[in-house]
Parts: C-alpha cells; sequence; structure tokens
C-alpha cells in the first residue's frame, strides 16, 4: 500500500475504484450530468462512467458551467465518490463544493502514474493522505 500526502478543500472520508484521465476535463463538455459518462472523444476514458468512482484527473479546463455539471452529477446521481487533481480551479471548487463531493489536490507525488483506472483508493481528509490499494 502506498500513501500520497495531499491538500483536502471539500472534506471527507471515501474508499472506491479510481478512474484515472492522463489529459484536462472539461465537465460542461467532457461529461454528461445525466449518466456521469465521459462525452470527451479525444478522452481515452471515452464512455467510461467516472459514477461512485474517484475521479483523478491532472486539471480541468473550460467554462465555469463546469461548477453546475459537477452538481448535476450528484443531482442525478451519478457523482464520482470524490475527485483527485494537481491544482483545483475554482471550476471544479465550486462544483464540488455544491455538490458535497470529497475534493483534494496538491499531490505529493505524481498521481496520475502512480494510480491506474481500477486501483481501490482510500481518502481521509482528516488524516491528508490517499491509500493506494492495487487492484
Amino acid at each position: 500500500m502506498k500513501e500520497i500526502e495531499i491538500r483536502a478543500i471539500v472534506e471527507g472520508k471515501v474508499e472506491s475504484p479510481a478512474v484515472v484521465s492522463p489529459i484536462s476535463i472539461s465537465f460542461l463538455e467532457g461529461v454528461d450530468p445525466e449518466t456521469g459518462i465521459i462525452i470527451d472523444q479525444e478522452n481515452p476514458l471515452f464512455g467510461t462512467s467516472i459514477a461512485d468512482k474517484i475521479f483523478v484527473f491532472p486539471g480541468s479546463k473550460g467554462s465555469t458551467v463546469g461548477s453546475y455539471v459537477i452538481y448535476g452529477l450528484q443531482v442525478n446521481g451519478v457523482a464520482p465518490t470524490a475527485l483527485v487533481t494537481y491544482d483545483a480551479e475554482p471550476i471544479v471548487v465550486a462544483g464540488a463544493i455544491l455538490a458535497d463531493i470529497t475534493l483534494v489536490d496538491k499531490p505529493d507525488t505524481d498521481i496520475i502514474s502512480c494510480i491506474k483506472t481500477g486501483d481501490i483508493i482510500a481518502i481521509d481528509t482528516s488524516k491528508r493522505i490517499i491509500e493506494i490499494r492495487k487492484k
């Protein structure tokens, strides 16, 4: 088991499989708020659901409406259990707060190379760590 130190933005304690995007994502044009499926055809995760997963991504891009897409994921019951990124931009922060989705950033290592899709990871923001348990 590997531990990664993080900064907590939206507090929480979750454990779920990870879905890891190697590229930044626009929540407005990249994720369907009704299904939780990645719809950005340029993303290697095209067609993959982030519902009930810990979504790991390097960063976000795009419109401020992305905050409402994140909130819409929660309203529609298809939200990720947590969001993990390098540096949470205001769009992601606002969306995670609105939706009450655990959000962490500022990992002390390269999360994209450490965490693989399907790995079970646990986040405990009170401890400020992510535990990676390989699949």
